[in-house]
């Protein structure tokens, strides 16, 4: 049985970044950011790679 009603939601933002990787280094730390021209850009928070 469920203690909480938060144990029966699925968070969707765990679900959608899971295959957030980087390229360069593959981690897993990686920031989402609006980009120069309104689109989204990916920063690596462990090497500091970014990309679109």
């Amino acid at each position: 049985m469920r203690t909480s009603i938060l144990d029966a939601i699925e968070d969707p933002s765990r679900r959608a970044r899971a295959g957030i990787v980087c390229p360069s280094c593959g981690s897993a730390h990686v920031a989402q950011v609006l980009g120069d021209n309104g689109g989204v850009s990916y920063v690596c928070t462990a090497c500091g790679h970014s990309w679109s």
